[in-house]
């Protein structure tokens, strides 16, 4: 599933810039939106995991705080990102109604700044209660499953929905999503196309990937706008490339990770016209791995 939030309103606005402003430590100045938007470049976030209890402990992280910590960098940077995509595991372990109302309360800075807000639910959200707390956000494309196209400046990106069953670590795409998406594809050729999932691509048998890897790379392969396939659920920050030459990327946990060579954090994505710039940024800023930059090309 995936869902797209518009910024709040003025209005709404001027009534909870103060508010937000304190509780991320960001200036009302910044939540004005008065910076200018780097049309280009997103910030990205995945497996969140947050819980109803924003006192929470997991693995030694709270999934609330480090949101908090990322959200005010975000809104620190000196230019706006164009949107903030959010690539599954928004709640902590069974999509409860309290893990979302905690999650509304965090996105609203972000929104209050102007931020546009991409999100897509992971095999640990649940959709009816998801939708439940964001009732204005449903954009619905499939009767089953849910998608969006999202259109930069020099790529397409196809964010979709592998959500099976809640808390099932396995994911699905499912028949009808995968027609849909290469019908989408064949009708927009002339733009490089990131295609977006919350599972990871699955390498072996009985592991709790995506089931239907390869219906879905059978899309992907010959579509040659196809550039890369970006998926969290892992919490693990890693970059690949498929055999066609689909860049394959990890985005790292914003909660907690598996252990300590797996950083905790989110990355900013830079879309150039044969490429895509990354950023690494860590929770943990003294972390080997903060600010690492990979440059993605495109395959040919």
């Amino acid at each position: 599933m995936a869902a797209h939030l518009a910024p709040l309103s003025r209005r709404d606005f001027i009534r909870h810039a103060l508010i937000f402003s304190a509780a991320l430590g960001v200036s009302p100045e910044l939540l004005a939106a008065s910076r200018r938007t780097d049309k280009d470049t997103w910030a990205l976030f995945s497996d969140i995991h947050i819980s109803g209890d924003p006192a929470k402990i997991v693995r030694g992280i709270s999934p609330t705080e480090n949101f908090k910590l990322a959200a005010a960098e975000v809104l620190n940077l000196s230019r706006k990102p164009a949107a903030l995509m959010i690539c599954g595991d928004l709640a902590f372990s069974q999509g409860l109604s309290e893990d979302y109302r905690n999650l509304v309360s965090l996105l609203d800075p972000l929104r209050a700044a102007g931020l546009p807000l991409h999100l897509a639910l992971g095999n640990h959200d649940n959709r009816e209660r998801f939708w439940a707390a964001f009732p204005k956000a449903r954009k619905s494309y499939l009767k089953d499953k849910h998608a969006l196209i999202l259109k930069t400046p020099h790529a397409n990106v196809f964010l979709l929905d592998s959500l099976e069953r809640t808390n099932s670590t396995p994911g699905l795409l499912g028949e009808e999503q995968l027609f849909w998406l290469a019908k989408q594809l064949d009708s927009q050729k002339r733009k490089p196309a990131i295609v977006v999932a919350h599972h990871n691509p699955m390498d072996e048998p009985n592991t709790g990937a995506l089931k239907d890897t390869q219906a879905l790379f059978d899309v992907l392969r010959p579509r040659k706008q196809v550039k890369a396939y970006v998926f969290g659920h892992t919490h693990q920050w890693h970059i690949a490339e498929d055999t066609s030459g689909i860049h394959l990327v990890n985005l790292p946990a914003l909660a907690h990770v598996f252990g300590e060579e797996s950083p905790s954090g989110w990355v900013l994505a830079t879309f150039k016209k044969q490429g895509m710039s990354l950023e690494l940024r860590c929770v943990n800023r003294a972390h080997k791995l903060h600010g690492q930059k990979v440059e993605l090309n495109w395959r040919t």
